[in-house]
């Protein structure tokens, strides 16, 4: 997710929707589904938007055709509603007062709720973020600014927002913060916002701060303005930290990538073994083998390698496709492991699909042992908060023991890093913590009738 404002007469040379692309290009791992773009010139906003890569929505000429001052764009990966075009985002409203566009990154949890404010037949997408961006395109005299004021307030759940009318920029963050949003300052004096800081860098922006749980700020020629529509009450996502967020992203002001290496120490005090080797599973099992080699003082080596061009297993729709592309996009380097007592570093284990796979291509391609090491305490539970695993049946921890799980994708031995260790290494206070999926405490109670992702399409 990413917006930018840049002075109207610095647009043409800014060219504000290519800034827009490498922003999501930097994004791309939070979402692989549908890609789109929202640009206003000051009078009108065009959008467009299709299922795929970034670089397979966008190229030269498309973006040529998004002039403007103003944009916002998203790279999405479903949590309501299903994968279709219909989904993607931007989503967009028009009215007599004009037009409205909205990106958003997390997951409601009283959609039902908000959707029963609307009149039938309104929606023409099924998802949170279609029901948001029509209850924001209803404007007072202050623009969106009045509705969101409204909105806001009586909106649960995870949601950091970036929108735009023809002349503002807008973003808000859940009074939770559960999912990231920082804002970052251009040398034209222009502004961004994005989901981490790595969409900043790309675009050669300063860093200047998060947006705080609960605010919402408004970005035009008289520069930021901030104001607070709820009380903040921290609920940092931990699993940002575990496999959700770039390495070279900064939360809350720590490295992501200096938190995974430590977890990777922490993981080897508290689950040691003999072993000749540490691998890592590419990319996200990287730095926490790292860490776990350094503190163990078995060497590191490189044991799998990465085909780059499959993307994240996790976060594809269908299980049938999740499975294949574990196939292929990792395998086994024979000659490095054959004959070797193998710890195999991952930052989580979900559904099972990735650790039975990998464990067996690495005794097939001739490894003594296989000893798995998670970098973060079993997952659980389901998350309602912008991450697709909304039931406990989908995960292999919800009904089994480690020792079960260690079982069931044939590892010699399993071990995962305790939640005080992990909680410890993310130098951030216990309560401060979305922890759900870890331990069951969810900091936004949520009604059964909001669980599912698919609760606004008919069957």
């Amino acid at each position: 997710m990413f917006g930018v404002w840049v002075p109207a007469d610095q647009a043409p040379k800014a060219e504000v929707s290519k800034l827009t692309y490498y922003g999501l290009y930097a994004l791309q791992h939070r979402g692989q589904e549908s890609a789109g773009i929202a640009v206003s010139d000051g009078s009108r906003i065009v959008v467009f938007k299709d299922m795929g890569l970034v670089a397979q929505v966008f190229d030269e000429s498309v973006l040529n055709t998004l002039r403007g001052h103003i944009a916002v764009g998203h790279c999405r990966y479903s949590t309501t509603g299903s994968p279709t075009w219909e989904n993607a985002q931007p989503t967009f409203r028009s009215s007599d007062a004009g037009g409205l566009a909205l990106v958003h990154n997390g997951n409601l949890i009283n959609t039902p709720e908000l959707a029963a404010r609307l009149e039938p037949g309104v929606l023409t997408a099924t998802t949170d973020t279609e029901v948001l961006t029509a209850l924001l395109a209803t404007r007072g005299d202050d623009g969106p600014l009045a509705a969101a004021r409204e909105v806001l307030p009586a909106t649960r759940g995870a949601y950091s927002l970036v929108f735009m009318d023809e002349g503002t920029l807008y973003a808000a963050r859940d009074p939770e913060g559960v999912r990231p949003l920082v804002l970052g300052a251009l040398q034209d004096g222009g502004w961004v916002v994005a989901s981490e800081t790595a969409g900043l860098d790309i675009v050669g922006a300063r860093f200047v701060r998060e947006i705080e749980p609960g605010e919402m700020v408004a970005i035009d020629g008289a520069g930021v303005r901030s104001e607070r529509f709820a009380e903040a009450r921290p609920k940092g996502c931990l699993f940002e930290y575990v496999y959700l967020a770039r390495p070279d992203t900064t939360i809350a002001g720590r490295s992501v990538q200096a938190t995974r290496v430590e977890v990777g120490r922490r993981l080897a005090r508290e689950h040691p073994v003999e072993a000749d080797m540490v691998i890592p599973t590419p990319e996200s099992g990287t730095p926490a083998a790292i860490g776990y080699a350094e503190a163990s003082g078995i060497p590191y080596g490189q044991g799998l390698v990465k085909n780059s061009y499959v993307g994240r297993t996790f976060i594809q729709p269908s299980q049938t496709i999740r499975q294949l592309g574990i196939r292929l996009k990792l395998n086994p380097l024979r000659e490095a492991i054959e004959g070797k007592r193998l710890v195999v570093v991952d930052d989580s284990i979900v559904r099972g699909n990735t650790q039975r796979a990998i464990v067996t291509m690495l005794r097939d391609a001739g490894a003594a042992e296989v000893h798995v090491r998670i970098s973060s305490p079993p997952v659980a539970w389901p998350c309602f908060y912008g991450i697709d695993f909304a039931t406990r049946a989908e995960l292999i921890a919800g009904n089994r023991s480690v020792e079960e799980i260690r079982d069931s994708i044939g590892a010699d031995s399993l071990g995962y890093i305790s939640l005080d260790e992990l909680i410890s290494a993310s130098h951030i206070a216990k309560d401060n913590l979305c922890r759900a999926c870890f331990d069951g405490e969810y900091p936004i109670p949520v009604e059964d009738a909001a669980r599912g992702k698919h609760l606004l399409e008919v069957t």
